[in-house]
């Protein structure tokens, strides 16, 4: 069954709304890809996420990356097919709002928003420890400046951001190629260390990371390269998205794991001691490797980084809020609200009512943030494989599309994986993130199933549809 409004009634839909603002396609593969890589944000998920991963993990950490980039390709390729069938600003719910209903829809929606509204202020508050060998600045402080200057950034038009962000990107990329070749150059261990299994304990010897301990860390790991769906986020402004969005989600997987799994297999060979790895001080080792210069070049690319990832993500978090009032997900005021776009193009409300809330994220606990995040990002991905695991049947089978390899066995294993990742996570964390979606299922029970002729509405654009 599709809930996913055909042409015929997304005319009676669109003039019932007063024909609602379109986006506009304005990008291509290459502005595409460069806004994408900026969503992952490699250089500063390296230096603000990865570190965490060190503290717990320590010598682990690169097989748990690299576990995590496998299992991502799976994702990839459902993203990839699924963003080819539907290609909407909705991401993720308009997706599977298709292919498996409109409650799971729903449902994948409040973990899609979830996520997006809180990983930019976890980046964001990573800012002053990058800053921090010009000026000391107070972390929550900073970060919710970084948030109110990605805001500011993300009302510009989409192709000026495109530039913009790529400028930025290549600076992030230089920041993590410098520290690739100072961690393997400065090589304490060999590379049988990547998959030694050794975390500092409490009393300064090392102790051994489990199977468990790295299962645990996998949702973390997904998180790290999660930022390739921005490709199907971006899927109403990209042109000919039938054949772009597949091509930019992969390509930005493989690129990404590469730019943020290299500098960290250097990272842990060049260590000094399993006791520095732990601890993920990443500018120490930086500057002990090298010098004070090298170490300030680096740190200030990487809080340009951050800045970057902030902005791309702040586009990205708007255009979903701004699908799901344009899908009628809320009273018609708020919707009406949330689906106004400005003079470049962009939905400024959005914008603003995604990026002042996120400035204020950067207050909360940094270890809730992450671990909500964490089984956030897994509960989405199970959502969107068992919406690939439907998308060969009715019409659907025969809509021209990517088609991703091995299907269906992709999609079956990556529901079996994420399912027992999830089921790994700390109680604290599935309890707020269960919390949350229960809040979500009795709007859905109260509100929107009883207006199931007027509200939550999934469509797609008019030219996407052929």
């Amino acid at each position: 069954m599709t809930d996913t409004l055909r042409p015929a009634e997304t005319a009676v839909a669109a003039a019932a709304a007063d024909s609602p603002q379109k986006l506009k396609r304005s990008i291509g593969v290459v502005g595409g890809t460069l806004l994408t890589l900026s969503c992952v944000t490699p250089a500063s998920t390296l230096f603000v996420v990865v570190p965490d991963l060190f503290g717990s993990l320590g010598t682990a950490t690169a097989l748990t990356i690299a576990i995590g980039s496998l299992l991502c390709i799976a994702v990839a390729f459902c993203y990839s097919e699924l963003g080819t069938l539907i290609p909407s600003a909705g991401g993720e719910y308009a997706m599977v709002s298709t292919m498996a209903g409109r409650l799971a829809g729903w449902l994948v929606f409040v973990l899609s928003l979830l996520v997006v509204m809180i990983v930019p202020p976890v980046i964001a508050m990573g800012t002053a420890d990058y800053l921090a060998p010009i000026v000391h600045l107070d972390p929550a402080m900073t970060g919710a400046g970084v948030m109110l200057l990605a805001t500011l950034a993300g009302l510009l038009d989409l192709r000026a951001n495109a530039w913009i962000t790529g400028v930025f990107l290549v600076l992030e990329v230089i920041a993590a190629a410098v520290v690739a070749f100072l961690g393997f150059a400065h090589g304490e261990r060999g590379a049988d260390s990547l998959v030694s299994m050794q975390v500092a304990g409490a009393d300064g010897h090392a102790d051994t990371v489990t199977a468990m301990m790295v299962v645990s860390g996998l949702a973390i790991a997904l998180f790290i390269t999660q930022g390739f769906s921005t490709a199907v986020y971006l899927s109403e402004e990209l042109e000919h998205p039938r054949r772009n969005v597949a091509r930019t989600v992969l390509a930005t997987l493989a690129i990404s794991t590469v730019i943020i799994l290299v500098p960290v297999a250097a990272i842990t060979m060049g260590a000094p001691d399993i006791a520095a790895l732990t601890g993920g001080d990443i500018s120490s080792m930086v500057t002990a490797w090298s010098n004070s210069a090298v170490g300030t070049f680096v740190s200030l690319c990487v809080a340009l980084a951050i800045v970057n990832a902030g902005i791309v993500m702040v586009i990205q978090n708007s255009r979903v809020l701004f699908a799901s009032a344009r899908d009628k997900a809320w009273p018609e005021p708020v919707n009406n609200v949330f689906s106004r776009l400005g003079r470049f193009g962009s939905p400024w409300v959005a914008t603003l009512a995604v990026g002042v809330p996120g400035a204020l994220l950067c207050f909360v606990n940094l270890d809730t943030l992450y671990g909500v995040t964490g089984v956030s990002v897994t509960g989405m991905y199970l959502l969107v494989a068992v919406a690939a695991l439907l998308s060969r049947r009715g019409h659907h089978k025969h809509t021209h599309a990517w088609r991703m390899p091995l299907w269906p066995a992709v999609p079956v294993l990556l529901i079996v994986v994420l399912a027992y990742v999830l089921s790994q996570q700390e109680t604290g964390y599935l309890l707020w993130t269960g919390g949350i979606t229960a809040v979500a299922t009795v709007y859905w029970v109260l509100y929107l199933r009883p207006r199931k002729d007027t509200r939550w509405l999934v469509s797609l654009p008019e030219d996407a549809q052929a």
